[in-house]
């Protein structure tokens, strides 16, 4: 199971920052469903990024830093892809 911590902190935060980017730009908004679904994607793609460049969550162990970092990558790939997205749909006329 803990294997799986790294996972679900970086879909939950990516969820999260998905929303949370939302609810700030409405214009851009996928709204909630859509919202969580683009910042889950994101967030899976921040926080591997971060663990591939070895500074998140990984076979370091679990350390606050690790966390934290993991978190905060996964919230802002969450909300960037969402960005993009509604960006993208926002030009298409919807």
């Amino acid at each position: 199971m803990e294997s799986l911590l790294p996972l679900i902190i970086q879909l939950v935060s990516g969820a999260v920052g998905g929303n949370a980017v939302g609810s700030i730009f409405k214009n851009l908004s996928l709204g909630g469903l859509g919202n969580s679904i683009a910042g889950v994607v994101g967030g899976g793609l921040g926080g591997s990024l971060l663990g591939m460049l070895g500074m998140g969550i990984g076979g370091g162990g679990m350390d606050a830093a690790g966390i934290l970092g993991t978190v905060a990558s996964s919230a802002v790939g969450g909300g960037v892809l969402m960005t993009v997205i509604g960006f993208i749909k926002r030009l298409m006329g919807k």
